[in-house]
């Protein structure tokens, strides 16, 4: 049988959590923290669980110093309870009770702040570190204006009357599980490291998270500290991933050799299964389409901790037997087939649940999807402006179009795309799909006739780069993009619908018209034309955008850029 070492008395939040990891375990109870970990270190418990975060206090300071004096054993497990505090007093036969002092540990006090505040703003408060021994001198000296917060089941066995329940709503604890093994990779996993007392170098703390952020690893928990010796900076970091990810451990490698430059200068904490304080509403997500995007963001999402299906014509289970089994159903298909997949799908998603279409034209699409499912149902859709060959979200541009039935499960999907560093812009359904005319239709139609044009006259393909300034080669450049990929997304970019369709017109429209006044050789009103342009575009446009060309340019530039075609 496991022994576990951990803070007492018998009925204490700490016991309640050993309970819950292992409840034939033998609990070895103590006062304070510092008692668990040399208990833990000294080999006469097989494991300590100490409290480390809660949601009304926050971080609890003390494992932050304690937690390096692991040198052997890792934070191998999380347990997050909530945390249930009653006041109680002496019971007593008349109304007139008057509670002048309250008794509590430190860290309830720091929880129940606002209520004592509120409630008995004058009474003294007598922190104590042996709250079974202050019930017990409150009962042997009849103290009756004293009062205890703690749990329910704590204050009962000493005889206390429960004067009010449940003190601090929404109250949480996580506890760390400390053991003598590095747990082994769920895929749902979080690695704590601390540094050694870092030498003062200008950047590192910057230089330290550029590693992390490059890699699209996010920061679940960062903090800094003067180790009390020296005062030199320690870091405490705690990010997503097992430490025998590679991603993760090549942040960690370039972080100590390059970065820090000192051996030994990270300490591994430990890996654990990955806990999130925040409530999650969302279970499963459901795809209809089995493409490369969908595989995409289904990898995301199980990293989350959700779960996925997959349905598609490769899949043995059907949409109609996964629509039942989650609670948001995402459609990513081809722009051509979207509207028909919601409209054979839609109706069979129930009032509670949520549709979220990944699709690239919206006007359409959200109208089939409002019509063919229930009042009941979330709707909403995201344009994603990145393929399956990007190895994150961050900096990439999301368009979000919302919907009068967008809600919480909604909501926490965008929520997940901004946690991994996607650029979030609201539409409208018309005002996307405006921009989706300017930003994707209109370029790809362009690179296609002049593809079509390089074609119809037999240029040779490498004697464009020598007539080609800067600027012109930006849309050779497009050209050569759209022609490098998958022919069939394009396709469906340029057939879109909406109105994205009045750009492309408009634009033919303008084009055949600056043609005409340009064989007319009317220079003049051309160049009214560029500067009525111009003030249009806004001088701060104009100016940013000029930076990207001139970093463009500078890459552009370089020896060995140029190719030979």
């Amino acid at each position: 049988m496991i022994s576990i070492a951990t803070l007492g008395p018998d009925g204490s939040d700490g016991c309640q959590a050993a309970r819950k990891y292992a409840p034939d375990a033998t609990l070895r109870l103590y006062n304070r923290i510092p008692d668990i970990i040399n208990a833990f270190i000294n080999e006469e418990t097989d494991l300590a669980i100490i409290p480390i975060y809660n949601t009304r206090e926050g971080e609890i300071k003390e494992y932050f110093r304690l937690m390096e004096q692991l040198e052997e054993g890792y934070w191998i497990d999380n347990i997050v309870l909530p945390i249930h505090l009653s006041l109680g007093a002496l019971p007593q036969d008349d109304n007139r009770r008057q509670i002048k002092t309250i008794v509590g540990r430190g860290s309830v006090f720091r929880q129940c702040d606002e209520y004592i505040a509120e409630n008995y703003p004058e009474a003294t408060l007598m922190t104590v570190i042996d709250i079974d021994m202050a019930l017990v001198d409150i009962n042997d000296r009849m103290l009756q204006d004293h009062a205890v917060i703690e749990s329910e089941e704590l204050l009962r066995r000493h005889g206390l009357e429960i004067l009010a329940r449940e003190v601090v709503p929404h109250n949480r604890t996580r506890f760390a599980v400390l053991g003598t093994n590095l747990a082994s990779q769920t895929g749902y996993d979080a690695t704590a490291i601390i540094t050694r007392p870092l030498k003062d170098r200008v950047g590192v703390l910057v230089d330290i998270l550029g590693e992390f952020t490059r890699r699209g690893i996010n920061i679940l928990d960062l903090r800094s500290e003067n180790d009390i010796k020296t005062q030199k900076l320690q870091i405490y970091l705690e990010a997503e991933g097992h430490v025998g990810d590679e991603l993760l451990s090549r942040a960690l490698e370039s972080i100590e050799k390059n970065i820090i430059q000192e051996e030994d200068s990270l300490k591994l904490l430990g890996s654990f299964p990955r806990v999130d304080m925040r409530v999650k509403k969302i279970k499963t997500f459901g795809f209809i389409g089995t493409g490369d995007m969908s595989s995409w963001f289904a990898d995301r999402l199980e990293n989350e901790g959700y779960r996925t299906l997959m349905t598609g014509r490769s899949t043995t289970m059907r949409p109609e037997e996964m629509i039942p089994e989650v609670d948001v159903v995402i459609v990513c298909v081809p722009i051509s087939v979207t509207v028909d997949t919601i409209c054979q799908y839609g109706g069979l998603l129930r009032d509670g649940q949520a549709l979220i279409l990944l699709a690239g034209e919206s006007e359409n699409t959200l109208r089939a999807a409002m019509e063919s499912t229930s009042q009941g149902v979330e709707v909403m859709l995201v344009h994603n402006l990145w393929g399956p060959q990007a190895v994150t979200m961050k900096d990439k541009n999301a368009a979000v179009v919302r919907t009068t039935r967008s809600g919480g499960f909604c909501g926490e999907f965008e929520a997940f795309l901004y946690k991994h560093g996607a650029d979030i812009f609201q539409d409208t359904p018309d005002k996307h799909d405006l921009l989706m005319g300017v930003g994707q239709k209109l370029p790809t139609i362009i690179s296609v006739a002049m593809a079509s044009v390089l074609r119809q006259y037999g240029i040779n393909c490498k004697d464009i780069g020598s007539h080609s300034t800067l600027t012109s080669l930006y849309g050779i450049l497009a050209m050569a993009r759209v022609h490098n990929q998958n022919p069939r997304t394009y396709a469906e970019i340029m057939a879109t619908s909406g109105d994205g369709r009045k750009i492309v017109r408009s634009f033919a429209e303008n084009l055949l018209q600056i043609i005409n006044i340009a064989e007319d050789g009317k220079i003049s009103e051309l160049c009214d034309l560029m500067d009525q342009n111009r003030a249009y575009l806004t001088p701060s446009f104009l100016d940013a955008r000029m930076k990207q060309a001139r970093a463009v340019d500078e890459v552009l530039t370089r020896g060995g850029m140029k190719g030979d075609s």
